[in-house]
């Protein structure tokens, strides 16, 4: 009799066991499931926070005072200080546009028409956001000192070496990113969206190592 009523004990002892591990995992489920979704909406973004144009994205609300918490984290967790999407736009591209990562490996080249904004630059970094090092001490070009190409519009050169007319060296850095900054926007792009993807530069891989 006592060993039947152990057994009857030990049985609901295991059950229990048992459920309070499939609770343990599935809360561990849950939060780890929390817990990345958070943070692809804070570091990546979705469709209600930014706008994807080809291979670049931007960050709609930036800076203005109806923003929403995840852009708002964003911002903070990059520890960056943006100025308001009213004044300035940001686009960040960290692929080219067929969809491949940006590597140093690479050489790109960078081909847009002239941004329909009165002030704009275009930098390369690394994926953490820093700026390259390189001998030539140059990381980026604005309106006012990127040559112009005789149709008006622009290119740029992403490459380790050395080449002729806009080039930023990417050295060493790994994965890339590259920023495109336009001042005191104009139409459409003051939206937050482009006519189409011709309105932002292309950027085109030339050969890898």
């Amino acid at each position: 009799m006592f060993a039947l009523t152990l057994q009857r004990v030990l049985r609901r002892l295991a059950a229990v066991s048992t459920r309070v591990v499939e609770l343990a995992i599935a809360g561990v489920l849950i939060l780890g499931l929390g817990l990345s979704s958070s943070w692809y909406m804070v570091e990546a973004g979705t469709r209600l926070t930014t706008a994807r144009i080809g291979p670049w994205t931007t960050w709609t609300a930036a800076a203005r005072p109806d923003a929403d918490p995840y852009t708002r984290a964003h911002f903070a967790n990059a520890g960056t200080l943006a100025v308001s999407s009213d004044v300035q736009r940001s686009y960040v591209a960290r692929f080219d546009s067929a969809g491949e990562r940006l590597h140093s490996s690479c050489d790109y080249q960078v081909d847009g028409r002239l941004p329909r904004a009165d002030w704009w630059s275009i930098a390369v970094f690394d994926q953490r956001g820093r700026l390259i090092p390189n001998a030539a001490d140059r990381h980026a070009f604005t309106s006012q000192t990127i040559a112009l190409a005789p149709n008006g519009g622009f290119g740029v050169a992403l490459a380790r070496e050395a080449r002729p007319g806009n080039w930023l060296p990417t050295g060493g850095a790994g994965r890339l990113a590259v920023v495109l900054t336009l001042v005191e926007l104009r139409s459409p792009l003051a939206t937050g969206q482009a006519s189409t993807e011709a309105d932002l530069p292309r950027i085109v891989k030339l050969k890898c190592r």
